[in-house]
């Protein structure tokens, strides 16, 4: 089996250590790596000519933003399965994949999924909230529901089949996309009750109050494009749910 891994970068020397996370990584399986920089001027690049020999693709040029490099890398890829991963994040351990490659035997499979822990930006192993996710059933987005992206994977198929990123959404389109393919395309996927990725406080859609609030609305508007019905308690349920995420005990190993 074949997994291609798509890292998007823009102003992030700490790139490398993304990268040495998937490059770590123990399966008997081929890795693409693949790395989509979306312009960066500071120490970054130095950084990914360290690891050119190991990369299947290294593009750098301004481009309009995370998800658009994104949609650049998916469509580059070439493997059975793929991944994203952000670069400011880790796979939890060096088995990650590995777990991921045998859930993927099953050829009914179309995606699997598992779960995430929040770490301090400068201390890795300090856990901060822990993302345990589930099964998909019927009525789980309109409540706010998703699967943690950076620890979801598909087969390479199913975003040639329903598409990819829609750029119209800017700090929700990982929202957008995975509604659209569970609820509405209705693909076969896998909960592993594994956490899968170490991820770094601070995105996008987390970086601020309003950050926060504008992420939300374009999940209220990803529902209505993808004919979703949601209650008017959306956005306050999908807040008030990661609560618990605060006081979960993180995993000492993996499950």
């Amino acid at each position: 089996m074949k997994f291609s891994i798509v890292t998007v970068v823009l102003n992030n020397p700490q790139v490398g250590e993304a990268l040495d996370s998937i490059l770590e990584q123990a399966f008997d399986g081929e890795l693409e790596l693949i790395v989509i920089d979306g312009g960066s001027t500071d120490g970054t690049l130095a950084v990914l000519e360290g690891y050119k020999d190991r990369l299947a693709l290294l593009v750098s040029e301004a481009d309009g933003g995370i998800y658009h490099g994104m949609n650049r890398g998916l469509a580059a890829a070439t493997g059975d399965v793929v991944g994203t991963l952000n670069s400011d994040d880790l796979y939890y351990d060096g088995g990650a994949l590995a777990a991921v490659a045998e859930a993927f035997e099953n050829a009914a499979v179309d995606a699997v999924y598992g779960d995430l822990v929040y770490v301090r930006r400068d201390d890795t192993r300090r856990v901060v909230r822990t993302w345990t996710s589930r099964p998909y059933e019927a009525g789980l987005f309109e409540r706010g529901w998703m699967p943690p992206h950076p620890a979801f994977f598909a087969r390479r198929e199913v975003y040639a089949r329903h598409g990819a990123f829609d750029l119209a959404f800017r700090l929700a389109a990982d929202f957008e996309l995975l509604a659209r393919l569970l609820a509405k395309e209705g693909i076969r996927t896998r909960h592993l009750p594994r956490t899968l990725v170490r991820m770094r406080l601070g995105g996008a859609s987390n970086r601020s109050l309003g950050a926060i609030l504008r992420a939300n609305l374009e999940c209220v508007r990803a529902c209505r494009k993808l004919g979703l019905k949601i209650p008017p308690w959306f956005i306050p349920r999908k807040l008030l749910s990661k609560v618990p995420q605060f006081f979960r005990a993180a995993p000492g190993a993996p499950r």
